[in-house]
């Protein structure tokens, strides 16, 4: 064989176990866990309010029992957040800190459940809501999408999110942008339907560019193998589109328009009305 043609073959030999190589490595880095058409049912196909059927005006405040009543009352599944107060309630609530809601300095984990009693949640009568109230005023009529937040006490709040789950007589499943708390749940309550929230890379501008680089492109999931990827509307990175097309659910937040459910198999929504089924 010509000598020259045969180091191209063994160039064009070596480039195909590269990027070989590299495609394994991003599908491991990126693949789903398995999850059955009769786990993913409840789930598909529905739009969820956004932290509750709450209003632009604010006289029905996010994340509050009377925007979580407006919301079964029509028909809608629910997407909340939820955190730890200092003495170890499972509250739901969204922002790390309690300014823009509460008009109050500090952290939900800084209160004490009475002492957050106390607070309005944006100058109406309603105040933050435990997640076993919210789980009541739900009653099992609609499925529940469970957001958990990053804190210092992050087992803590899986193990009390869990026992009050597994007490809940409904479809619900969970989510976090932490991976490691969707592989607490992974080892934990394998099958509990749980995904992997992630948006575009500037969001992530406190993780600093490595980890919000991996973050962004759900390159993490080799920890928790989420079963759905809910990721922000908007475009969408390879790996993520990998992690979809290998089997992922495909769930967007948070949409403003109906337009959204268009190749998406759940969607979460807010300041408008969709279908309660879009399929």
């Amino acid at each position: 064989m010509d000598p020259k043609l045969s180091n191209t073959l063994k160039v064009l030999s070596g480039a195909g176990i590269a990027a070989a190589s590299a495609a394994a490595v991003t599908v491991f880095l990126t693949g789903p866990g398995h999850a059955s058409k009769k786990k993913k049912e409840p789930f598909l196909y529905k739009n969820f309010a956004h932290r509750g059927l709450h209003t632009r005006d604010k006289k029905t405040p996010e994340n509050s029992l009377a925007a979580f009543k407006a919301a079964v009352s029509a028909g809608y599944g629910v997407e909340l957040d939820v955190q730890l107060s200092k003495d170890g309630y499972v509250c739901v609530f969204h922002d790390d800190d309690l300014k823009r809601v509460c008009g109050r300095e500090g952290k939900i984990w800084d209160y004490t459940l009475a002492e957050l009693r106390e607070m309005s949640l944006c100058g109406t009568s309603e105040t933050v809501p435990l997640f076993e109230e919210v789980l009541s005023v739900m009653g099992g009529k609609a499925p529940v999408i469970c957001e958990l937040k990053t804190g210092p006490r992050n087992k803590e709040l899986c193990r009390k999110t869990l026992a009050l789950i597994k007490n809940y007589k409904g479809d619900i499943c969970i989510e976090s942008f932490d991976p490691t708390i969707v592989a607490w749940f992974r080892f934990h309550a394998p099958k509990l339907l749980r995904g992997q929230l992630s948006a575009p890379a500037d969001e992530y501008k406190d993780q600093g560019p490595a980890l919000g680089f991996a973050l962004s492109r759900c390159l993490l999931n080799f920890l928790s193998r989420p079963q759905f990827i809910a990721y922000k509307i908007g475009p969408r990175p390879l790996s993520v589109r990998l992690s979809e097309a290998l089997g992922a659910m495909k769930v967007g937040w948070t949409s403003h328009d109906a337009k959204s459910e268009a190749k998406r198999d759940a969607v979460i929504f807010e300041f408008y009305r969709p279908g309660i089924k879009y399929r």
